[in-house]
C-alpha cells in the first residue's frame, strides 16, 4: 500500500470554489478522477481530473469507487462529511491508511453562527433519509435545534409536525445554500409558515415553543404514551425493570414478550447508541409495538413475531435481555444454554407458578430477587383507600 493515501474526502459548501482550502485544492489539482453528486461537481472551479456522478441511491457509489483503489481520487462532500455526512459510509469498508479527509464548515456551525447559537447547547438532526419523528423526544419549550432536511417540502412537513405536536407557536428559520452566492433565509413561525418553496439544499433552526406534551427525561414514561390493550409494564414497575437492567452504551437488548413495547422503547430512549429487539406473539400487538415507536421517534428497534425460545434463533446475540411475557422453564433453560457468559437477565413475574420458577432459578444462578408490591389511592365509598395492585417478583442476574 501506498503511504499516500489513495482516496482525499473533500468537504465542500456552497460558497466554493471560492471557500475551499488551500488543501483541498492541491487534492482537486493532482486528482486523476473526482467523484460527487452533480451538484458537488457543479461547484468545482476547472479541473483536468475525469468526473464521475456519485449515483443514486447512494450505495450504488461504494463498489465504483473501491474499484478505482490505487488512482488519485477525490470524492466530493457536504461541509464535514464525518457529521450526518457521507464519510463513514464512504471509509467503512477501506483501512484507515487508504484515505484522508479535509473537512469544511458544517451546516451546523454556519447555521449556528448566524443564529448566534451556542452548538454545544443546541440539539443537531440529520433528517436526510429518517423521520420526522426522531425529533419527539427533544421537543420541550427553550430547546433549540438545527434540522437538516432533505428537500425543501420537507420544511413543510417540519412545521405541520410540529403544529401535530402541540409545538405550532415554534420560530423556525429556514436556510436555503447557506454560506453560498444563493442564500436564503426566511423567519416565520410554524403555525403560520407561508407557502413558500425552498430550495434544497436547506435547513431549519428551530427554537420550541408551544403547549404540546414533553416526553420525561426519566424512565418510567407515563403510561399515556403507549398505545396499549392493557398488556403493558405499568410505568413504576418499569422504572424499576430499566434499572435493573441498566442500560449501557451501543448495548443491544433482547425484549421478550413485547407487548406494548414499552419496556424496549424506554431502552432505546437511554441513549443513542442502543439497540433492541422485541420479541413477540401476537400480530396485532406486534404492530402496536411498531407503532409506537415510531411515534416517540425510535427507529433502532427490530420487531419479531413469533414465540421464544424458538423465535430466538438467529437473532442478532443480546448483552441483556429482559423476559416480560412467556416465561417458563423451557425458555429459561435455553437463555442459559445459548447466551453467553456476561449476558446480563432481567424476568418479571406475577403468577404464582412463574413467581415458583423464579425462585427456584435465583438459588440455582443467584442474583437479587426482588418483591414489588404497589397500592394507588382510590375511590373507597365516600372516601379513599389504597388500591393495591398484583405483587410482581424481579429476577435480575449475571449469567
Amino acid at each position: 500500500m501506498s503511504e499516500i493515501p489513495w482516496l482525499t474526502i473533500v468537504g465542500l459548501g456552497e460558497d466554493a470554489p471560492e471557500g475551499l482550502s488551500r488543501a483541498s485544492l492541491a487534492a482537486l489539482d493532482t486528482a486523476e478522477i473526482v467523484m460527487g453528486p452533480a451538484r458537488h461537481l457543479s461547484l468545482l472551479p476547472d479541473v483536468d481530473a475525469e468526473q464521475i456522478a456519485w449515483p443514486v441511491p447512494f450505495a450504488d457509489g461504494i463498489a465504483r469507487l473501491i474499484a478505482l483503489r490505487g488512482r488519485r481520487v477525490v470524492v466530493l462532500a457536504s461541509g464535514d462529511p464525518f457529521w450526518f455526512g457521507a464519510g463513514s459510509s464512504i471509509t467503512r469498508l477501506l483501512e484507515p491508511d487508504e484515505w484522508v479527509a479535509l473537512p469544511g464548515p458544517s451546516t451546523f456551525s454556519l447555521v449556528a453562527a448566524r443564529m448566534g447559537w451556542p452548538l454545544e447547547q443546541t440539539e443537531c438532526f440529520g433528517l436526510h433519509a429518517a423521520p420526522l419523528t426522531r425529533l419527539r423526544p427533544e421537543l420541550a419549550c427553550g430547546v433549540r435545534m438545527i434540522v437538516l432536511l432533505r428537500e425543501g417540502a420537507a420544511v413543510h412537513a417540519l412545521a405541520a409536525y410540529l403544529c401535530e405536536s402541540g409545538f405550532g407557536d415554534s420560530s423556525l428559520t429556514v436556510f436555503e445554500a447557506v454560506g453560498g452566492p444563493r442564500a436564503r433565509q426566511t423567519n416565520a413561525i410554524a403555525s403560520t409558515l407561508p407557502e413558500t418553496e425552498f430550495a434544497h439544499p436547506v435547513c431549519v433552526a428551530l427554537e420550541v415553543t408551544g403547549q404540546g406534551a414533553v416526553l420525561p427525561r426519566a424512565s418510567g414514561r407515563p403510561d399515556v404514551w403507549f398505545e396499549s390493550d392493557g398488556q403493558m409494564t405499568k410505568r413504576p414497575v418499569r422504572a424499576l425493570t430499566l434499572s435493573a437492567l441498566a442500560p449501557r452504551p451501543f448495548e443491544h437488548l433482547w425484549d421478550i414478550g413485547g407487548g406494548s413495547g414499552s419496556v424496549g422503547i424506554e431502552w432505546l430512549l437511554t441513549d443513542m447508541s442502543l439497540s433492541a429487539t422485541c420479541i413477540e406473539p401476537r400480530a396485532d400487538r406486534a404492530a402496536r409495538i411498531v407503532q409506537n415507536a415510531a411515534t416517540l421517534g425510535v427507529d433502532r428497534l427490530h420487531v419479531v413475531q413469533g414465540v421464544a425460545p424458538d423465535a430466538l434463533e438467529g437473532l442478532t446475540p443480546p448483552d441483556v435481555v429482559f423476559v416480560g411475557g412467556g416465561l417458563s422453564f423451557a425458555l429459561l433453560e435455553w437463555l442459559e444454554v445459548h447466551l453467553p457468559a456476561g449476558t446480563r437477565i432481567v424476568a418479571n413475574a406475577v403468577t404464582l407458578e412463574s413467581e415458583a420458577l423464579l425462585a427456584q432459578t435465583h438459588a440455582r444462578l443467584g442474583g437479587d430477587l426482588l418483591r414489588i408490591e404497589l397500592a394507588q389511592a382510590a375511590p373507597l365509598g365516600k372516601l379513599r383507600g389504597w388500591k393495591s395492585s398484583y405483587p410482581l417478583v424481579q429476577w435480575s442476574a449475571v449469567l
